[in-house]
């Protein structure tokens, strides 16, 4: 994947079949589905791939149990058959992850014993496990850190786990091993239109050197998630704002917290949401909210009240309670959903299905969706697109199609798991260069070589794209990465064949954006109190 050689194509190419505005899990999605018909297909992120609300998920491949409980059963089934085919196309990435919901009434244990057999059933061949009723001694067995007053036993069910941004960056490579491209750091600043007053393709500006450049298309799609209005605006400046931003954050604990390989599911907190608890890369992950928010920020920050919601029902079910101190790292993602025409509803009743649209231009628009469901987003996306005429007809074949990395029964002990087919060469890489085998910070086993493949191999410009997008760093510690960040920049600076003055405001930027990633230094207070939606 080098970015370079989608430079060269978009001066070459006189006109594209396909442009995708947006490099989240959407977007990326198209751009492979198109790529992997035989389209000539390119894709704009504005900054890197996944900065924004598909870097910031609960770590999840699931069917959406509370979905079922809402008797959308038709978005629960779509979901679950979307998570047994990432789990066949991915397995290096998406994992079964084993769940406990602990039951402290008896009527619990009937209602998601039946609720949950009835969510296998749904998954038919595609399921990653039964659901089982497990006893008290047996659940306390499983889940030492769950509280044992009044525990009458729990409820086990499967569901996947996997690492959003990773998946993200093997979608792009997959792209380009499919004749496609995918460019981060490249922003969409005006939409073509012909003599007809259509869609004809894109002004986009390569930020790194401040080139603009007018990219001939067939068929543009918007695909930028929080941003869509932006872009809809850019085809029809009176429109009014289509997304209604919702807020979910997450905090990141030490392991000890859950003390188990198995995940926990706390079916209805205050707010009416679901709680999670899940093991991820030796941390556990504790999420979410859902807060209705006005502003769209590619940053945002926790609330306070946010932050307390997480830690107090935390509290009420684990023996070893996280406290504030506790946190390693906090991050906040804006979930783009389509705006209801009742303005009083709820955004957790808004339905997490995805919209396409069409404009009268025949700018295409999607909204909606999540992770899960990306590939069938895609498939709808650019069947779409050959409904309006704007492409010919051509087969999807992502059902069957392999992602970049793809490892049958990978090792998810190993700390490049992650990495797939690409671990064996970053090993070679960290044996055969000097320095290339150091680690990076003495409590992780981050080393060397996996920055430099991250620059060389996965488009990485920054100290914020390796730390935070490529090994994940900021999100499993948010202190510990910014120890990191003068070794990556040091590493980079060579790579990228830059000065000590890029060096050293790459390593000043990323320490100021940690800081926003750990409750040390203080987060953002409400200054009014906002609805739990």
């Amino acid at each position: 994947m080098n970015r370079d050689t989608a430079i060269k194509n978009i001066e070459d190419v006189p006109s594209w079949d396909m442009t995708v505005i947006g490099g989240g899990a959407t977007g990326l999605g198209i751009a492979l589905d198109a790529a992997s018909r035989g389209f000539r297909t390119v894709l704009f992120e504005q900054s890197d791939f996944t900065k924004a609300t598909s870097s910031r998920s609960t770590k999840l491949v699931h069917g959406g149990v509370r979905y079922l409980a809402q008797g959308d059963v038709r978005l629960v089934m779509e979901a679950l058959h979307e998570r047994g085919i990432l789990r066949e196309n991915a397995p290096h990435l998406v994992k079964d992850q084993a769940f406990l919901i602990p039951c402290y009434r008896c009527w619990d244990v009937f209602l998601y014993t039946a609720g949950l057999t009835l969510y296998d059933l749904l998954a038919g061949s595609l399921s990653f496990g039964r659901s089982l009723y497990k006893k008290r001694e047996t659940t306390r067995q499983l889940l030492p850190s769950v509280k044992p007053e009044k525990l009458k036993g729990s409820v086990l069910y499967h569901d996947g786990s996997f690492d959003d941004s990773r998946l993200a960056v093997n979608l792009a490579e997959t792209i380009f091993e499919n004749g496609g491209f995918a460019m981060n750091y490249a922003q969409v600043t005006g939409i073509l239109k012909n003599e007809n007053g259509q869609v004809a393709g894109v002004k986009v500006v390569d930020l790194p050197n401040g080139k603009e450049y007018r990219v001939n298309a067939r068929c543009v799609i918007n695909a930028t998630g929080i941003f869509v209005d932006d872009i809809l605006k850019m085809d029809r400046p009176e429109i009014r704002p289509m997304i209604k931003p919702s807020q979910g954050i997450h905090l990141v604990v030490d392991g000890s917290f859950l003390n188990s390989r198995e995940a926990i599911m706390i079916p209805k907190t205050s707010d009416g949401r679901v709680l999670f608890a899940v093991p991820w890369h030796g941390k556990t992950v504790i999420g979410t909210t859902d807060t209705v928010v006005e502003h769209i920020e590619l940053e945002p920050r926790a609330l306070e009240q946010e932050i307390d919601f997480i830690l107090k029902t935390a509290a009420q079910y684990l023996v070893k309670a996280p406290a504030r101190n506790d946190v390693l790292s906090v991050f906040a993602g804006l979930r783009p959903l389509a705006a209801p025409k009742d303005e009083g509803k709820n955004t957790k009743e808004i339905s997490r299905s995805h919209k396409i649209m069409v404009s009268e231009s025949k700018l295409i628009t999607i909204v909606g969706g999540k992770w899960t469901t990306y590939r069938r987003m895609a498939e709808d996306t650019v069947d779409r697109a050959m409904k309006e005429r704007l492409l010919e007809q051509r087969p999807c074949v992502t059902r069957n199609l392999k992602i970049h990395g793809y490892r049958k029964n990978p090792d998810f002990s190993d700390i490049l798991y992650v990495y797939g087919a690409d671990a064996g060469p970053i090993r070679e890489m960290a044996a055969r260069e000097p320095g290339m085998g150091e680690k990076l910070h003495p409590e992780y086993d981050y080393i060397a070589a996996q920055v430099k493949w991250a620059v060389e191999q996965e488009m990485a410009l920054t100290v914020e794209d390796v730390l935070a997008r490529r090994l994940r760093a900021l999100f499993v510690d948010a202190a510990a990465s910014a120890e990191m960040a003068p070794a990556v920049a040091k590493i980079m600076a060579r790579l990228l064949n830059r000065d000590a003055a890029w060096e050293k405001d790459q390593v000043a930027r990323y320490v100021r954006l940690a800081g926003e990633y750990t409750l040390k230094n203080g987060t953002e207070v409400s200054s009014k109190p906002e609805s739990h939606g």
